[in-house]
């Protein structure tokens, strides 16, 4: 074991030390932090120009008085300037630049006609829906009010509507999929490039015959755990970095209400933070062997790509597999994708933030996980020590079945 750790250390300061490994690193913290300064940057760029704007025109004052209330009627329709120019005018600040667009308010035998006028109509969008049913709100309340109707007949042509969501099934699914989504996501890519790195390792040191001095001074097994264990714990803490550098810049950089739209914090507790490292370390272990597996019978670093297909195909269909399943957290595919062994690091998280799975589908999602580390790591060190010092070609797959079986 002393030994294990040993290789371990040495892993982790070559990984440490290698400048690909710090630029690459700073570069992810970088486009952290920055994406999470997007909606600044992008206030601090349109400042308070004009040139999102548009000109609400009723030149015939069909609006009257009420023109006025559709700020109030749409609070969130800021790029609005209510006016009473007529076209010619409109088309005038639309090619002096105060505004990008108008709308003309007209109205003929009892139908209303909006005008939409632009710069360029092959490039223009849509009118803005929320300003339009702003508008057709407005005149709806003017036109009611004309008709002079008691506060109880107006009450039974406007009735008070509220929606409520409600679900079938009568398990109480709760989290935030955003949250949930990105957290699959990271785990992913946690893993997967933790462990692939692992395979690297080891074709690298049997090319530049490193492998030579440690095969004669420790057993295989220590090798293959040691490299593992220690590629792992610098990829955990990397991932502990990136998380941690992610919610300082959410809570620095976004304001308190966009922040609980994004992400529900009120899910991301001390539990499922350490469920979630219990399932890197175990699923690392599990792709990291394999790629240890498909390392160690390539002798040269430019057939480690092919060598390693098998192993990625597998990873990318397991968490796919996890993430589409997600749509329908209830459904038995969901279910097994938290206890297939290659796919639960990717879905088992969220089951359990979403409040899903029981003590028992955990227990046993966990359990399976192990058992699975456990025979891929007896297969993978079984081929390691009988592969390691083979040189020259790719074995094919007799050859490595039977590495295997030769003691």
């Amino acid at each position: 074991m002393k030994e294990t750790f040993i290789i371990a250390r040495f892993t982790m300061r070559d990984m440490l030390s290698r400048k690909s490994f710090r630029i690459s690193t700073l570069i992810i913290l970088v486009l952290i932090v920055l994406g999470f300064n997007v909606p600044n940057l992008l206030q601090t760029f349109a400042g308070d120009n004009l040139d999102d704007k548009v000109l609400i025109a009723d030149p015939d004052e069909i609006y009257g008085q009420h023109l006025d209330q559709l700020n109030e009627t749409c609070p969130n329709c800021d790029e609005m300037i209510i006016s009473h120019d007529n076209a010619d005018i409109a088309k005038q600040k639309i090619i002096d630049g105060e505004v990008s667009s108008a709308i003309i308010v007209q109205e003929q035998d009892n139908t209303l006609e909006f005008n939409y006028l632009v710069k360029n109509a092959a490039t223009a969008a849509q009118p803005p829906q929320d300003i339009i049913s702003t508008l057709e709100k407005v005149y709806q309340t003017a036109a009611i009010e004309k008709l002079n109707l008691t506060p109880k007949e107006l009450a039974s042509i406007s009735p008070t509507i509220n929606i409520t969501v409600s679900q079938t099934d009568e398990t109480e699914i709760s989290g935030n999929v955003f949250v949930m989504m990105m957290l699959s996501i990271i785990l992913f890519y946690a893993i997967y490039f933790c462990a692939f790195q692992v395979s690297s390792s080891i074709t690298t040191e049997k090319t530049s015959k490193i492998v030579e001095t440690l095969v004669t001074s420790t057993s295989p097994t220590n090798i293959v755990l040691g490299k593992t264990i220690g590629i792992g714990i610098v990829g955990l803490l990397q991932m502990v970095l990136f998380v941690a550098t992610a919610l300082i810049s959410a809570h620095t950089f976004l304001d308190s209400t966009m922040l609980n739209q994004i992400i529900d914090l009120s899910k991301l507790t001390l539990f499922l933070g350490i469920i979630t490292a219990l399932y890197f370390i175990l699923g690392y272990f599990a792709y990291a062997l394999l790629y240890a597996l498909t390392g160690s019978t390539v002798g040269k670093p430019e057939d480690v790509q092919s060598a390693n297909t098998p192993v990625a195909l597998l990873g990318v269909i397991s968490f796919y597999f996890a993430y589409f399943t997600l749509t329908d957290p209830t459904s038995s595919l969901n279910l097994f994708a938290a206890i297939f062994p290659f796919s639960s690091p990717f879905c088992m998280p969220l089951r359990i933030m979403m409040g899903l799975a029981t003590p028992l589908e955990v227990f046993g999602s966990i359990t399976i996980l192990i058992i699975t580390i456990l025979i891929v790591a007896y297969i993978a060190i079984r081929i390691y020590s009988n592969a390691i010092l083979h040189y020259g070609t790719k074995p094919t797959w007799k050859e490595i079945f039977q590495n295997f079986r030769t003691k």
